[in-house]
């Protein structure tokens, strides 16, 4: 039976891009299916992963790792870094139609620290089946795994970005709006911590000083301000719901409807936000989870917004295209010229309108960013420190656990704990 890559994609087009992939960086390459089965190998396969491999039970597999590493690169939306049980290095890029998964290119394994002892202590600390005489055989074998220096990895990343997010139309969008659903979901997971700590979930007292805010801020035309405003109360709304979706949703419909009048009373035109409401409404039934849900009443509030103020959004919209290519890039050496370049605008221009609509430089958004990012991953993942600096744009540890404190007043190693 054919491979269900191949009936979204070329397979003579895919298999020549991959072996000038691998021609070009030197590292194998393999074509993944949606399960993580490799469908192509380009380069030579490792005596050090042979080695390794036949000392796993049947459950342990590479293709088990592969397939849940696909997975994740989807939701977070870019090219993902990660070390596999055999301690070695790889990269690994989801190719996503529709939302699905179908298939990963994968690149590795590589090492992004020089081979010592540690690398094969380790593996016979969490694998107690393996003999010392093992071991040492292994570390052996690793002396022919290429190292790549993390700056280059971060490169092999941009690169491999570039030239697979073009394969399927809507992969490109996607990674963005899984992008903006991670960084919404982040902030309204922030506001629920706020009201666990404030009073119990069954008496927590409704923010309505937070709803009158956000009507105002809305009134004002800030969509930054508003969106904030918007995360904090959905936070509340589910803590105070259990989890409970339908809840959810009507809650949603309700501060839908809030929203709506306000922008009518600020003078948008009645038409244009009826059509937009009953739009909602008739669609919020669809939703299958609280962040699809979520995404879905920022866009509701922006579209309110660009009703209300056509002339004074354009600044607006320039900005939040920026954030987007942000979002989408963050992991990358971007710089203010590239998102100019991406926006056709001047630098000097773009710079002037990002500062005065977002209140932040571009590199201090930019940075805010990719540490927010780490936090993310510090909370929810046991990657390394280098693994996490390197995935979400940093150089060098040491630079990411200066830039880490200082905008949190913590190291990442205290943030973990």
């Amino acid at each position: 039976m054919e491979a269900y890559v191949y009936t979204m994609i070329d397979e003579q087009k895919l298999s020549e891009l991959l072996e000038a992939l691998y021609v070009c960086i030197e590292l194998p390459v393999q074509l993944l299916d949606e399960n993580g089965r490799v469908l192509k190998y380009y380069g030579k396969k490792s005596t050090y992963c042979q080695h390794f491999v036949s000392h796993l039970s049947s459950e342990n597999t590479c293709m088990h790792i592969h397939s849940t590493a696909g997975k994740r690169a989807m939701n977070m939306g870019s090219a993902y870094i990660f070390s596999c049980h055999s301690n070695l290095s790889h990269i690994v890029f989801p190719l996503i139609n529709h939302q699905s998964l179908f298939g990963s290119i994968l690149i590795g394994p590589f090492l992004m620290e020089k081979a010592d002892s540690t690398l094969v202590l380790d593996i016979g600390r969490r694998y107690p089946n393996f003999t010392m005489e093992d071991l040492m055989e292994l570390y052996d074998d690793a002396s022919e795994i290429p190292y790549v220096a993390p700056g280059k990895v971060t490169q092999i990343s941009k690169l491999l970005y570039y030239l697979m997010s073009n394969l399927i139309s809507d992969s490109r969008e996607q990674f963005i709006i899984n992008q903006r659903k991670l960084h919404q979901q982040a902030k309204i997971s922030e506001s629920i911590q706020m009201y666990k700590t404030m009073e119990s979930a069954n008496t927590a007292r409704y923010p309505l000083e937070k709803e009158q805010a956000l009507l105002s801020k809305v009134k004002e035309g800030s969509l930054k301000e508003s969106s904030a405003l918007l995360n904090d109360l959905l936070g509340y709304v589910f803590l105070s719901a259990g989890n409970n979706l339908a809840t959810v949703k009507y809650r949603s419909v309700e501060l839908c409807s809030l929203l709506s009048r306000a922008a009518i009373e600020n003078g948008a035109a009645s038409n244009q936000i009826f059509t937009l409401n009953n739009q909602f409404m008739e669609s919020v039934d669809t939703y299958r989870s609280t962040d699809e849900l979520c995404y879905a009443m920022i866009e509701i509030l922006t579209a309110f917004m660009e009703c209300m103020f056509p002339p004074a959004m354009e600044n607006s919209r320039i900005v939040r295209d920026a954030m987007n290519y942000i979002s989408a890039h963050f992991s990358e050496a971007v710089t203010l010229q590239d998102v100019a370049e991406h926006l056709h605008l001047n630098p000097s221009y773009f710079s002037r309108i990002f500062k005065r609509s977002s209140g932040s430089t571009f590199k201090e958004y930019l940075t805010k960013v990719r540490v927010e990012e780490a936090k993310r991953l510090l909370r929810n993942t046991d990657y390394s420190l280098l693994d996490i600096a390197i995935g979400v744009g940093f150089d060098n540890q040491s630079y990411f656990t200066s830039v880490f404190k200082r905008l949190t007043g913590l190291t990442p190693k205290q943030y973990r704990k």
